[in-house]
């Protein structure tokens, strides 16, 4: 498994358009590069999800892989913005509430996010210059 001090891994529903919306606002807020992306479809993000004993086939949770520290739903949102540029790393302040309101809201927003968002055929295709930032594959 690929691992490293210098960033983490965020893994998310690579045919989701909000997902990869995210994707491209954690790119641009992000000009340190902490993170590297990986779709939870890909062969990376499924052999990720078995280590951890996930389950593959359900994508409804963007998930933060940090120190081989597993962060899903809104734990790992939050986790995010603390690295972000602007005023977005502010929104940690959110990890006084309680898991259990947080990820409600979370999973409103993740149980519709097709029907309000849209969904593509595909996963992404990172551009030349985004591609180092993208993992596909384990080996």
């Amino acid at each position: 498994m690929l691992q490293s001090d210098k960033y983490q891994i965020i893994l998310f529903d690579g045919v989701c358009n909000f997902c990869n919306s995210s994707i491209n606002f954690i790119i641009d807020h992000d000009p340190e590069k902490h993170f590297k992306f990986a779709p939870l479809q890909s062969d990376f993000g499924q052999k990720t999800l078995l280590r951890f004993n996930k389950n593959t086939e359900d994508f409804d949770s963007v998930i933060l892989l940090k120190k081989n520290q597993l962060y899903q739903k809104s734990e790992a949102a939050l986790e995010i913005t603390q690295y972000l540029s602007g005023f977005w790393k502010y929104l940690v302040v959110f990890k006084i509430l309680p898991t259990f309101i947080l990820n409600f809201f979370y999973d409103i927003i993740a149980k519709n996010r097709y029907r309000i968002f849209g969904k593509s055929d595909t996963c992404r295709m990172p551009t030349s210059d985004l591609k180092e930032r993208f993992l596909v594959d384990n080996s």
